[in-house]
């Protein structure tokens, strides 16, 4: 029964961590126009782990709000 409940956890987060890149190279393949507006969705908001990703591409591409 452990065996079984720890490889499910680790499927989960396997899943999770996959979905995450997917997230992430999503963000790094929208153009600059998109990713302006992304991130002006998510400034004024409380931060978010989104919001962070683009303002580091932002930063990465050396544009601004």
């Amino acid at each position: 029964m452990l065996k079984t409940r720890m490889k499910r956890i680790a499927d989960h987060q396997a899943a999770a961590a996959r979905t995450i890149a997917l997230i992430e190279a999503s963000v790094v393949a929208l153009s600059d126009d998109d990713l302006l507006d992304l991130a002006d969705i998510f400034s004024g908001a409380s931060p978010s782990p989104l919001g962070e990703m683009a303002s580091a591409e932002m930063a990465k591409r050396g544009i601004a709000l």
